[in-house]
Order: C-alpha cells, then structure tokens, then sequence
C-alpha cells in the first residue's frame, strides 16, 4: 500500500471578537474552474493541507499549504493531531494509500483571503474566513471536525500569544 505524509493548518483570525478560520472549498474531482453544474451540491469544506515536500518539516509544509490554498501567510503556533486514514486514488492506478496528516494551529499573520493564483484553482475552488464556532458543523470530515475541536480547546485553554512571540 502506497503511503502519503501531509500537513495543514487551522489558522485562526479573531475578527471583531470572534475567533474565524480559514477553510477551502476544494474543486469537485474533474470540475473545471469557472464551469458550472446542472445541479448545485452543498460546498465541502475543508481545511488547507497538503504533501509535504522532500527536506521540508511538516510545521513548514502546514504553513506553505495554507499560503497556497487560501492567500494567507500565517505563523506556527503547535501541533493539534495527526489523523490517519486509508483512500482509493481515483486517478491514475487506483491504488489504496495510507495517508497521515499532521494539523498545526497556525496564526494568521498578513494576507487576502482566498488571493490564490490560477494555477492552484484546480485544487481550490474558493477559500473563506468562517466563525470557529460554526465551523464544525460546515466541514465534510470528521477528523477534520475533532482537529477543529482541538483548536477550540487549545484557544480556550491558552489563547494565543501576541504575534511577535516565536511559533514552533
């Protein structure tokens, strides 16, 4: 069985009192950017995160990934969870792969949200700032849904420290 190691990132903004995180909607397997279905399914959301690359720690990879998935730049702050899981690739051999992604609780530091190049629109359809509060109930997977409900606690727990303050 093929093996992939990945990172992401729940970054967290405060916007007028309340704790946001930058989510993305991924493109529809085999959707175009621009094109439009027949029929409107509901948004999928996610968290940004993605392969990380050779030499790269996946701190770093977690960081890039939000960078290019959503527009933002945004700080370490710690590591959340590693989840676990098994998929069928749906393109080329159709292969099982074990997959484990590392989540880091990031902070927002500068950037637009949802300013992502052309290029990176094949694999992101829109990225938007949603109220941690709500966002467990509009994401698709549920260990995504657990790592947001290990950033809630880690924020209720600790906060977040002054942005000049080192990251991981």
């Amino acid at each position: 069985m093929a093996r992939e190691i990945s990172a992401g990132g729940v970054v967290v903004l405060e916007i007028s009192g309340v704790w946001h995180v930058a989510l993305i909607e991924p493109q529809k397997e085999g959707a175009k950017p621009g094109k439009g279905t027949r029929k409107r399914a509901p948004a999928v959301l996610a968290l940004p995160k993605g392969l990380i690359d050779p030499g790269e720690t996946p701190h770093a990879a977690a960081v890039r990934e939000v960078h290019e998935e959503t527009g933002i730049i945004a700080q370490a702050v710690a590591k959340l969870a590693d989840i676990k899981y098994v998929y069928v690739r749906t393109w080329g051999d159709g292969e099982k792969v074990f997959k484990v992604v590392s989540f880091y609780l990031l902070r927002y530091v500068s950037g637009e949200i949802d300013d992502v190049t052309p290029e990176m629109r094949i694999e992101v359809k829109h990225a938007s700032w949603v109220p941690l509060a709500e966002a467990e109930q509009q994401m698709a997977y549920s260990q995504e849904r657990k790592v947001i409900r290990q950033a809630q606690a880690y924020l209720a727990s600790h906060g977040l420290a002054p942005k000049n303050s080192a990251g991981e």
